[in-house]
């Protein structure tokens, strides 16, 4: 009796399935993995430690520096600047600031590479980046065409870095100075000047929640509406919580800080919120002159779209 070790076979059918269901996994892999291509080819992060010291809204003059400033580069790419090419009128242009001056930067990217944005006090490299100065990152940059905003409140005098965080971009040429003097006399709040204001701040949304905002959304008439008062007058503000989410209301001297609250104008609070359909007001006296926001002061909603400016004159 011969004893031969059986063979084992499977079927065309069988192995066809097999085979496209590895081409499946396959391709969905390589979708997966292109579509992440931006985050596979950018550098690991630089300590980018935010340093209180630098800057913040505590000592806000109530001057405002509005400084655009356009990523470019050289058709060789191997000159970078902010403006202008060196040579050109406008290259990396220096900043002049006081202590407790808001520099308001918008950021716009005129180049063809991926960009990033920030203020550093670190005479060279990429980190030290300070909180709030950010406009995007080296991993999540802006693209050609992308812009965006920030600002910078220095507390202290000295020369400070506008750079692109973008690491070399820096040492091709993408950067420029700011030269932060002593603080100057912070203007003061005007006697009451009988004068009163109302204001009408609705609290709407997206239907994905994904924009917020006040009185109408982006690109539609109403949306987000500057206000602007003299210093003394009286300011009523009437918020109507029109979404279905909790609100809460107040002007701010920094928008990124929903504790900054100024001028006693808080509508409720992040554990006290102005419900869905409820309607609530405030109204304060307009204190020093400056450029101030009003945002929505639930954590995370400014930043979504309820912030709009507020101009005390």
């Amino acid at each position: 009796m011969s004893h031969e070790t059986p063979i084992y076979r499977t079927t065309p059918a069988r192995t066809a399935k097999m085979m496209a269901i590895m081409c499946g996994v396959c391709i969905a892999g390589g979708a997966l993995f292109f579509a992440f291509w931006d985050y596979w080819i950018s550098m690991p992060p630089g300590v980018q430690a935010a340093s209180e010291d630098h800057a913040g809204p505590a000592v806000a003059s109530g001057k405002t520096i509005p400084v655009t400033l356009d990523f470019v580069e050289s058709s060789d790419f191997k000159q970078l600047a902010f403006n202008a090419l060196p040579g050109e009128e406008g290259n990396n242009p220096t900043i002049q600031a006081s202590v407790g001056d808001k520099v308001e930067f918008t950021i716009v990217n005129k180049g063809i590479s991926f960009h990033a944005f920030g203020v550093t006090p670190a005479t060279e490299g990429f980190g030290e980046i300070i909180s709030g100065t950010e406009v995007a990152s080296m991993n999540n940059p802006l693209k050609p065409g992308q812009s965006g905003t920030s600002s910078f409140v220095p507390t202290e005098e000295g020369t400070f870095y506008y750079i692109c965080t973008v690491p070399g971009h820096r040492e091709m040429g993408m950067v420029g100075e700011i030269t932060v003097g002593p603080k100057g006399e912070a203007p003061k709040a005007a006697a009451p000047t009988g004068i009163s204001h109302t204001f009408d701040l609705n609290f709407v949304e997206s239907a994905d929640f994904k924009t917020l905002a006040f009185n109408a959304l982006p690109g539609e008439e109403g949306h987000n509406p500057e206000i602007k008062v003299k210093s003394g007058d009286t300011v009523t503000v009437k918020s109507a919580n029109n979404g279905i989410s909790f609100h809460s209301f107040g002007v701010v001297s920094n928008p990124d800080d929903v504790n900054s609250i100024v001028f006693n104008s808080a509508i409720g609070s992040m554990n006290n919120p102005i419900k869905p359909k409820e309607a609530k007001e405030v109204t304060f006296t307009a204190g020093s002159p400056g450029s101030y926001s009003y945002i929505c002061t639930v954590p995370g909603h400014a930043a979504l779209g309820m912030k709009g400016n507020f101009i005390v004159e």
